[in-house]
């Protein structure tokens, strides 16, 4: 793997990103990678939207690319929040509550 040194970081951009790592509950060096993944992400989408010609070759050159990255798949917080909501747009009002499971298995010791 490689490694990347970004060297002179305004303090408050890096604070930024310290912030924002904390918002997602990842390390610095993991909202990084989150970072630089969906910009790559972004680039490879664009040119896989460039027409491709004989051989799969695109137009501005190079090989399309199936998907071969081993951290493709992964969702945001932001993303799996949103489907969530998506999928459940009402808070549950039926079904036990966990504060009466948690005093029912307390109260069978």
């Amino acid at each position: 793997m490689a490694n990347l040194s970004i060297k002179d970081v305004p303090e408050r951009l890096a604070e930024a990103l310290r912030l924002r790592a904390s918002r997602n509950h990842r390390s610095l060096q993991g909202e990084l990678m989150a970072i630089i993944e969906q910009a790559a992400n972004e680039s490879e989408a664009a040119r896989d939207r460039q027409p491709v010609g004989p051989l799969g070759l695109h137009a501005a050159g190079g090989v399309k690319r199936g998907g071969t990255n081993p951290r493709e798949g992964k969702k945001s917080i932001e993303q799996i929040y949103a489907e969530h909501l998506e999928r459940f747009p009402q808070p549950f009002t039926e079904g036990p509550m966990s504060v009466d499971i948690i005093r029912q298995d307390r109260d069978s010791r």
